[in-house]
């Protein structure tokens, strides 16, 4: 079979700094594969990424190798201001309502999984997804293909989210300054490096029961992919393979 009968579905996180990535991303395995590559989100952002892609590309033929699929989604159903599909002007406080309410596009995706089983003969051949939605995993499993993270950091920043938010080290001293698990131990991080939100974080929080079981579970992938370099970061980049046990 040729490449263009491979189909590889991708769902970012919904903000811009998660969409871009993705569809960077997406480009690079197009024109490396020659697999077709479906994007799916809700509909403003499908209606952002159609925008960006217009005006980067006016005359070009991506539009017809990358596939844009909106997924049904209602903000309002989750405690959020209408028409809110994605983190701009959206007030910090409501910033994890937002995050809980991508769990709702678990059975879209699935439908849209099945949808293309039926129509190609065969699932495709993985998803992409981003490292906030650790029920893809399951949801890939269901659908007969497998699951690939995707952090949109550095090798670096990614392995410092993922240990700070799955050991919160910084509970468990009286010092402000920690070591985190992952990382050499000559590095050191400081309380006032984190966000009031990580800060203050304990496990019970709701940002922690979001948090902690969707990393958890995005470790569960086949692999993972990080928006980043080896020669820029080669060092991080082994560390995470290292504590992730990820290729």
């Amino acid at each position: 079979m040729g490449s263009e009968n491979e189909h590889i579905v991708m769902l970012p996180f919904m903000a811009h700094g998660h969409l871009i990535p993705f569809l960077a991303l997406a480009r690079q395995i197009h024109q490396s594969t020659g697999f077709k590559i479906t994007i799916a989100n809700t509909p403003l952002n499908i209606q952002y990424l159609q925008n960006t892609i217009s005006c980067n590309n006016p005359n070009s033929s991506e539009k017809f190798n990358i596939n844009l699929v909106e997924l049904p989604f209602c903000s309002s159903d989750h405690g959020l201001p209408p028409n809110t599909e994605n983190t701009e002007n959206l007030s910090f406080d409501l910033i994890i309502n937002f995050f809980a309410s991508s769990q709702s596009l678990k059975t879209p995706l699935y439908n849209l999984l099945m949808g293309i089983k039926e129509k190609e003969g065969k699932p495709p051949i993985c998803i992409i997804t981003d490292i906030f939605f650790g029920w893809a995993v399951d949801v890939a499993k269901s659908a007969g293909t497998t699951n690939v993270t995707f952090s949109t950091g550095g090798g670096y920043g990614t392995l410092a989210y993922i240990s700070l938010w799955l050991n919160l080290p910084h509970r468990k001293t009286n010092s402000d300054e920690f070591t985190l698990p992952g990382f050499p131990e000559r590095c050191h991080f400081h309380i006032t490096q984190l966000h009031k939100y990580l800060r203050m974080a304990d496990g019970t929080d709701d940002w922690s029961k979001f948090m902690q079981p969707q990393i958890s579970q995005s470790l569960k992938s086949y692999g993972m992919l990080c928006n980043t370099a080896e020669e820029i970061e080669p060092g991080a980049l082994q560390w995470l393979r290292n504590y992730t046990k990820l290729p």
